[in-house]
């Protein structure tokens, strides 16, 4: 007994002790771990004439999450697509999209692949946190291997988290994302949280 309990407190003080992160990465904002604080900061790679971000609500002062400054001339009255991403459930307020106004017509954006293209080429931190959002990796900002950033002239690098829920696990990701290209490449760096509760949605 006292073999497999030595075992285990090895295997535990191993698996967490992967998640270290290095001296020169900075804490991430606590502000940048809200998805719908980030879309301000983006610098489209394209040039529209008006474009905004919203969540599927009937009521139009509640759908608007960012928009950027509309032409006086401009009026749009599009219906919502059906879906969008971030999809969290079936009803209201479960998806974004993003309507953008190009050449006088409408464009929607309303998959996580089409919201990196429309973001394109990475000019800031929340843009990377953005694009990493997409792809299931999140802020925690309580944590260092889940909030910490580093920006040079090619990559930003990133360790954000990935939350399991049962039972309730965080894993540490160091994410490099292209600043040309908006393209990650992503290693574990451990788990660094673990509890003994099973959170069920």
């Amino acid at each position: 007994m006292k073999i497999i309990s030595i075992i285990s407190f090895l295997v535990s003080g191993l698996l967490f002790s992967q998640n270290t992160v290095s001296q020169d990465f900075k804490k991430i904002p606590e502000i940048l771990d809200n998805p719908e604080l980030l879309y301000p900061f983006i610098v489209p790679d394209k040039k529209y004439q008006y474009w905004s971000v919203l969540r599927n609500n009937p009521d139009p002062d509640l759908a608007v999450i960012y928009e950027s400054q509309m032409p006086q001339y401009m009026t749009l009255n599009d219906p919502a697509p059906q879906k969008g991403f971030f999809q969290k459930c079936l009803s209201e307020d479960c998806f974004s999209y993003l309507m953008a106004c190009e050449n006088g017509r409408s464009v929607y954006f309303s998959t996580e692949q089409q919201l990196r293209d429309f973001i394109g080429s990475v000019d800031n931190l929340p843009e990377a946190v953005l694009i990493a959002n997409t792809y299931g990796f999140s802020v925690d900002s309580a944590n260092r291997p889940g909030s910490s950033y580093k920006i040079d002239d090619r990559y930003i690098s990133l360790y954000l988290s990935k939350t399991k829920n049962c039972p309730l696990t965080k894993e540490s990701f160091l994410i490099r994302i292209n600043r040309k290209t908006g393209k990650p490449d992503s290693k574990s760096n451990g788990i660094y949280f673990k509890s003994e509760d099973c959170i069920t949605e």
